[in-house]
Order: structure tokens, then C-alpha cells, then sequence
């Protein structure tokens, strides 16, 4: 069971010092952030004023806002009112700029190579009866309330094509197994698992972001 604490990630500038964005996890591991050698990535960004976003040629984009109240976003021209939880989809290729009419917001990113991979992202609300499993090709951040995570019941299957890697770790790097339950931080991000899936239980909200590989047909 890996744990992406949010208190340990490197904060980087925008190119155009509008937001600063901290990478939670991309495949394959790029060196910065902001280099784009990647076929995915997932990331938390505060944006601190209204602006140009990055493009991303070849990119397909969701984004979430999860503090703040609104973002509007302008994506080739038409507007798009984005309130909280509410994930958007868009090309990383259109031009796309923001305003921030109600103040500061952060933001969830999740960008996948059109074609290869595919990002999803959903927001669900915890319960302290019913764990939430976070099986592999998944990502839960804890967005708010209080909550905590412990490793499942072992199975036998295991893909290397999401966030994990085959080692069950996000970086490709071995990873300490707890055998309790650990508490999360806010934004703290789950690394889910198909030989132990984590389980997460508590109050609040989850944001539950799974990357899959396009299956191509073969020629």
C-alpha cells in the first residue's frame, strides 16, 4: 500500500506565473512537471489568476475544481462555467483561458495521451461503514473530511499499466506494506492495487481518478 503525501510534493511555477502545480504521479516518471515526457499525468494546481492555460498537443484533459468556487474557463471560445466537483473534459490542444470571478481556486488535472490513455475522474462521498476499495489503475486523493486508509484482502491479479507500477509503487520503486489503517491527509493520494486493493473509510470526499489503456485493434 503506497501513500502520495500532498505535504511532500514539489511545488512548481507556472511558465506564465499564474498557478503553481504540484505532480501527484505520471507515467512514464518525468523530471519536471512542467517537461510534458509523459503519457499521463495527474496533478493538483492553485491557480491565482485568471490567464492563458498551457496547451498540451496531443493531450486530452480533465479538470476538477476542488477548492474555490468557480472557475470559468474559456475553451476555443465558449465559456464554461466549472463549479466545484464538477470534472470538465477538453482537448489539451484548444486554446483555453481562465477567470476566477469569485477568487483563488485549486484544481485537480488529469492529462492522457489521446489514443493510448484514457483519464476519468470521479468524486465520491466516504461513508464509515463501506470502505471505498481503490483498485489498480486508480488514484484517490482525500479532497476533504477525515479519513483513512488500510490494505484489503490479497488477490492475485496485477496489471502495470496505471498508476502503480508493477512493484506497487507510483515511481517504479518498492513500497512499505502497512498493515493498519493509516490516516490521510488533505490531498493525500491512494495508489490503488489489485493484490491488496487499499480501502479507504471515513467522511468526506474522494476524488477517484482512474487511467486506462486504449486497446487498439490489431491490423
Amino acid at each position: 500500500m503506497e501513500i502520495i503525501r500532498f505535504a511532500e510534493l514539489k511545488p512548481e511555477p507556472w511558465r506564465n506565473g499564474g498557478g503553481v502545480t504540484r505532480e501527484i504521479a505520471s507515467h512514464p516518471k518525468a523530471a519536471s512537471a512542467q517537461d510534458g515526457a509523459w503519457d499521463w499525468r495527474v496533478s493538483i494546481a492553485d491557480v491565482g489568476s485568471a490567464g492563458a492555460f498551457s496547451t498540451f498537443p496531443g493531450m486530452e484533459r480533465v479538470i476538477t475544481v476542488i477548492d474555490g468556487e468557480l472557475l470559468l474557463l474559456t475553451v476555443d471560445g465558449e465559456e464554461h462555467p466549472l463549479e466545484k466537483y464538477r470534472p470538465f473534459r477538453f482537448s489539451g490542444e484548444a486554446a483555453s483561458t481562465s477567470a476566477l470571478p469569485t477568487g483563488d481556486i485549486r484544481d485537480l488535472n488529469v492529462i492522457a495521451r489521446a489514443g493510448e490513455f484514457k483519464g476519468y475522474t470521479s468524486i465520491i462521498e466516504l461513508s464509515k461503514k463501506r470502505a471505498h476499495p481503490v483498485f489498480e489503475g486508480q488514484l484517490a486523493v482525500l479532497l476533504e473530511g477525515k479519513a483513512s486508509v488500510s490494505p484489503g484482502a490479497e488477490t492475485s491479479d496485477v496489471s502495470a499499466d496505471g498508476p502503480a507500477g508493477s512493484n506497487g509503487s507510483a515511481d517504479g520503486t518498492a513500497a512499505d506494506v502497512p498493515t493498519e489503517s493509516v490516516e490521510l491527509g488533505r490531498y493525500d493520494a491512494v495508489v490503488g492495487s489489485d493484490t491488496r486493493s487499499p480501502e479507504v473509510l471515513g467522511r468526506g470526499f474522494l476524488a477517484v481518478i482512474s487511467i486506462d489503456r486504449v486497446e487498439h485493434a490489431p491490423s
